[in-house]
């Protein structure tokens, strides 16, 4: 009997041993996370003349007496912008608490690691901005800023810091508008970035600033028909998402449906899937309202390895700076003379999984 149960026992470890267990875990699939920022920093600028373009109120008050300097600044029609142009002292330690209270608004996102990626706008030039990572965020390995000169007539631009290496030279693509030629000195281009990611994928990436709200809706039209040009002429396996100030008030969506009409249709909008409760980026005193100026878009790549989302629980606004706040709960814009606020807009915030597909 001993012997007929030891050759039973046998012939169940034989059995157990060809047939997994029923219980056996699952590979999960990989993932892969990129955190993105869109970030205006309002008027980001150094001190120097920048020959060509308008910075003249963006200098040290010593350089400011002057006749000639004086009377180009009389001609301003705008009260605020000629007071700027005339009072405004950017001086040198202006410009280290201008980085300062930016670098600490970077650095409230992913326990002090910063976003992977960040799209800015209001940049004037590649210095400033490598000036902020190499000064401010040196322990954070954002590579150099990527930043292509525009023909804003300001100097404004819009660029990227990244983590994430290029795949190959960035692009800027200018906005053509020729029934608004008078206005074109007003607009900025669309920076694209394409990122290598970990597993050899690209996501591309489009740093935007479109027409401000004074100009007319169908130049924001025509801005929302360019991006959408530009990820529709994408390789299928492109992964694609487009950050920035989109200029475009809840006031004149509800008027015009603009999102509906020119963002819903191509991408999905962030703050759709997340920061439900969140009232907006920017606050316009003139009416009381809140607008999500600044927007995440996405889209999934219509043929590649990896599935793409974006997770609606880390879409988020960066504002946990009091530096950020005013008393009323709104953006503070920077203000050199009082050496407070940070920018008179907030940060979005959001992430997105890519995962390999099964």
């Amino acid at each position: 009997m001993t012997g007929m149960k030891t050759l039973v026992a046998l012939v169940a470890m034989a059995l157990a041993a060809c047939s997994p267990p029923a219980s056996a875990p699952q590979h999960e699939p990989e993932s892969q996370f990129v955190t993105i920022m869109s970030f205006n920093v309002q008027n980001l600028f150094d001190n120097v003349d920048d020959p060509g373009k308008d910075d003249k109120a963006y200098l040290p008050i010593a350089a400011k007496q002057n006749d000639a300097h004086i009377a180009e600044c009389n001609t301003i029609e705008v009260d605020s912008w000629r007071d700027e142009c005339l009072n405004l002292d950017w001086s040198d330690a202006t410009i280290d608490h201008k980085l300062d209270v930016l670098a600490a608004t970077i650095r409230q996102i992913n326990d002090g690691r910063g976003a992977d990626i960040i799209a800015f706008q209001e940049v004037e030039n590649a210095a400033i901005l490598n000036r902020l990572r190499t000064e401010k965020l040196a322990d954070l390995a954002y590579r150099p800023a990527i930043l292509i000169e525009g023909s804003d007539v300001r100097g404004i631009d819009v660029a990227f810091l990244s983590k994430l290496p290029l795949a190959r030279d960035a692009q800027l693509h200018p906005l053509r508008l020729p029934e608004f030629p008078e206005r074109e000195g007003d607009t900025r281009g669309v920076l694209q970035a394409d990122f290598q990611l970990a597993d050899g994928a690209i996501l591309t990436g489009f740093s935007v600033h479109f027409p401000a709200p004074f100009h007319p809706t169908a130049m924001r039209i025509a801005a929302y028909q360019h991006l959408a040009s530009l990820a529709d002429a994408l390789p299928d396996d492109h992964h694609v998402f487009a950050a920035g100030d989109f200029n475009t008030t809840s006031v004149e969506d509800a008027r015009e449906s603009l999102l509906d009409q020119f963002a819903r249709p191509h991408w999905t909008l962030a703050h759709d899937v997340g920061c439900t409760d969140c009232k907006g980026t920017y606050f316009y005193h003139g009416d009381s309202t809140w607008s999500f100026l600044d927007m995440i878009l996405f889209s999934e790549a219509r043929g590649a390895k990896t599935t793409a989302r974006i997770r609606g629980e880390s879409v988020e606004i960066a504002n946990r700076s009091p530096a950020q706040r005013s008393e009323n709960g709104t953006p503070e814009r920077f203000q050199s003379d009082s050496g407070t606020g940070v920018s008179d807009h907030w940060p979005i915030v959001a992430t997105l999984q890519l995962t390999v597909k099964q």
